[in-house]
């Protein structure tokens, strides 16, 4: 009797019980762990699964809905270093000691929170379409506030949000990832009401204010971190990054032409093997 492989497509929601809320959160794969933090109004489902099975080839791979978004309960705090410590709780509970951490957009700012407040905790650090802490030098663009903070959003709006709309393979690629993502969507659990929205932009605008200095520490850190972004994200333009090129000892930059705010679900096979790269390399 065969038994069917555990994948991102089937993989049970578990519930880690953490004081004052629980946190949902999925696990594919075995090896050394690699925790994903998620983007604005992101859940489990909403992942490439293909993208996570590729991942899972090498590593244990974690997904995870953030305090009070998704399948969690709770609230989900307004401060980056607090919504950081449901990465360290969860870590905690599932007793992993040593993780790498891959954060997307929103997750990448919260990655970034973790990486600098918890070293004895993160290996190695993957910041997907974000940007540094600090003011940013090219704004939001228009396209991303008239599209991104609709109560539902449909694939049209995903073309805009996550690809490059003026490019037929981004626009192929967009529907691919759509249709794998989909099988397995709730969208009932996908964040929409502007409540729930400010509570996001408050922990954004927190991390442009930059209060805990984190953008200065980013020049001292020895974790290794990798930042793969595409050439024309709405949300975070990697411009905002050349400030610091030549200032962060341990990061290294890949930048995909014709590419949108979802490099690794537009070019799925590439971003993962230069992740399990990285992850292999820098240990």
């Amino acid at each position: 009797m065969s038994t069917q492989k555990t994948n991102a497509s089937n993989s049970e929601t578990e519930f880690a019980d953490l004081p004052g809320r629980k946190i949902a959160y999925r696990s594919i794969g075995s090896g050394d762990p690699v925790i994903l933090v998620n983007r604005f109004r992101g859940t489990i489902d909403t992942w490439d699964p293909l993208f996570l099975d590729q991942l899972a080839e090498k590593h244990r791979v974690i997904t995870f809905d953030y305090s009070g978004i998704g399948y969690s309960t709770g609230k989900l705090p307004t401060d980056v270093t607090e919504v950081a410590k449901d990465i360290k709780d969860l870590a905690g509970f599932l007793k992993i000691q040593k993780t790498a951490l891959i954060g997307w957009s929103y997750g990448g700012l919260i990655t970034q929170a973790a990486t600098l407040l918890f070293p004895e905790l993160v290996t190695q650090t993957v910041l997907l379409g974000t940007g540094p802490p600090g003011k940013r030098i090219v704004p939001l663009e228009q396209a991303f506030l008239d599209v991104a903070l609709k109560p539902i959003n449909d694939f049209e709006d995903e073309i805009v949000l996550f690809f490059e709309p003026l490019s037929e393979e981004s626009k192929k690629q967009a529907k691919a990832s759509h249709d794998r993502i989909h099988k397995r969507l709730d969208v009932s659990k996908i964040p929409s009401t502007m409540d729930v929205f400010q509570l996001y932009f408050q922990g954004g605008d927190g991390m442009g204010e930059d209060k805990n200095n984190l953008k200065e520490q980013l020049k001292t850190t020895k974790t290794p971190i990798l930042v793969i972004s595409g050439d024309h994200d709405i949300s975070f333009a990697i411009e905002n990054w050349y400030p610091l090129t030549r200032q962060l000892p341990t990061t290294q930059f890949i930048v995909f032409p014709q590419t949108g705010h979802a490099p690794h679900h537009q070019h799925v096979d590439l971003v993962a093997d230069y992740i399990t790269s990285f992850l292999e390399k820098t240990k």
